[in-house]
């Protein structure tokens, strides 16, 4: 597919599913595969600086990094997810519609970046860690989540076998850190959230090449190099 035609489809599905999401993201954050994940950000980045939410689709993990104390920036792909999150309406927080590929932030104004499972959707995952390399200031940080080999959502990149359309591209956690580390970025940690038929003790044990093939989700913490 060229770049319109994947990324038509991609807003297309998603308006479709804005409302489903909705409804089960807050649970994703605060109880489900997601709990960790902004208390690992916060642990790298000092309350008061700015938050780019790449994918922020309904906008709860900006809403509460904003209750939180950050100044949060959400970007998403679909009017109709961006309509839910500018619901919450709180004052430090925005959302704007944009393409991580174009995104609508101005050069080094971003003190931190959270990705989760977005990048894994776009077409050129390339295009958006430039991105990010662009909209962060020198040293900042970049919280990024991206899907083990095994994981649900996974199937949405079957259809391209049948040549059929498809939003998911197929970039593997580890073909991720490359990326990032010959494109500016050092990692400073790593969170594995496992599957639910892992054994976490287990996993704990193993070196962590072989964590993210096993994970749900792999969460980089990620530095910029200057």
């Amino acid at each position: 597919m060229k770049s319109n035609e994947w990324t038509d489809y991609a807003k297309d599905q998603w308006n479709q599913n804005a409302q489903n999401w909705h409804v089960r993201s807050k649970n994703m954050w605060e109880k489900g595969s997601r709990k960790e994940i902004l208390p690992f950000l916060q642990s790298a980045l000092p309350i008061g600086k700015k938050i780019c939410d790449l994918g922020c689709g309904d906008g709860y993990a900006a809403l509460k990094l904003a209750e939180a104390g950050y100044l949060v920036t959400g970007i998403d792909l679909s009017e109709q997810m961006i309509s839910i999150a500018k619901s919450y309406q709180y004052p430090n927080v925005r959302f704007l519609v944009g393409d991580l590929s174009n995104v609508p932030i101005p050069d080094h104004s971003q003190d931190g970046v959270l990705a989760i499972n977005s990048i894994e959707w776009t077409e050129s995952p390339l295009d958006v860690i430039r991105e990010i390399g662009r909209i962060l200031i020198p040293k900042g940080i970049a919280c990024i989540g991206i899907l083990g080999p095994t994981a649900g959502p996974r199937e949405n990149a079957y259809p391209r076998l049948l040549g059929e359309k498809v939003m998911m591209n197929t970039m593997m956690p580890w073909e991720f850190s490359k990326l990032a580390s010959e494109h500016g970025f050092i990692t400073l940690k790593e969170l594995h959230v496992p599957k639910r038929e892992t054994d976490r003790t287990i996993l704990s044990t193993l070196p962590d090449p072989l964590k993210q093939a096993i994970s749900f989700m792999t969460v980089f913490l990620l530095q910029k190099v200057n």
